[in-house]
């Protein structure tokens, strides 16, 4: 079984660091990607960690260090790729990792602003590897993933979907509601997505949110995690 658990940390994780790791090593992934990192104090302290824990292949952006960017951890060896050219502002929000069987988009996507992101994901994405998309893409499908309809990029979603990437979430719970993230007034959003390739979706066996990590405060967001097998 592999598992992939995708986390939005908020602002670097600041002093919820030290528990942010431990919860990370007692799940016992495989592959982590963290949405929110920084190249700061804060940063150093989960790369170090997680080295220790057995996640000696680490992939971070080049972003300035106190800005939202992503992180890539893994037990699995693998080639790293920076996607600078996704965008001319948000240069290292999205990168990605080269595996055997599949290459892992991580992605930390901005809350409505103009980006190019999608459109760019949109043309790279390769029909000979599969991928799997994961990461806070700050936006859903309106009317499902919430109630209202203030989302932003909803269209790109779908574009994805006629291009073979599928919610992973929906495959497994179809038109449940659940939510990634609340706002002040109690406002459910997801957020926090898993877009695997159809290709890919035999061996899923699992996709869900640890929403205790939320509720105990250690971030807003509920990590995401899917599990992969072998086809039975």
């Amino acid at each position: 079984m592999l598992k992939i658990i995708s986390w939005n940390i908020r602002q670097g994780g600041g002093q919820r660091v030290a528990q942010i790791c431990k919860e990370l090593v007692e799940s016992r992934a495989d592959i982590i990607h963290l949405s929110e990192y920084r190249n700061n104090a804060s940063g150093i302290q989960i790369r170090t960690n997680l080295l220790r824990a057995g996640y000696r292949y680490q992939h971070v952006g080049q972003a300035a260090r106190d800005d939202n960017s992503t992180a890539i951890f893994s037990k699995i060896p693998s080639d790293a790729y920076h996607h600078p050219s996704g965008d001319p502002v948000y240069q290292h929000n999205i990168i990605s990792n080269k595996f055997d069987a599949f290459v892992l988009y991580g992605m930390y996507l901005p809350h409505k602003k103009k980006h190019t992101l999608f459109d760019y994901l949109l043309d790279v994405l390769s029909e000979d590897v599969p991928a799997i998309l994961v990461g806070d893409f700050n936006t859903g499908i309106n009317g499902v993933d919430q109630k209202g309809s203030s989302f932003w990029y909803t269209d790109k979603l779908i574009a994805l979907g006629k291009q073979g990437y599928k919610d992973a979430f929906r495959i497994i719970h179809g038109d449940v509601r659940e939510y990634s993230w609340y706002s002040h007034q109690g406002n459910g959003y997801r957020y926090d997505h898993t877009y695997i390739h159809e290709d890919l979706i035999p061996v899923i066996r699992s996709c869900y949110y640890l929403h205790e990590w939320r509720e105990n405060k250690l971030s807003d967001h509920s990590p995401m995690v899917i599990e992969l097998g072998q086809v039975s």
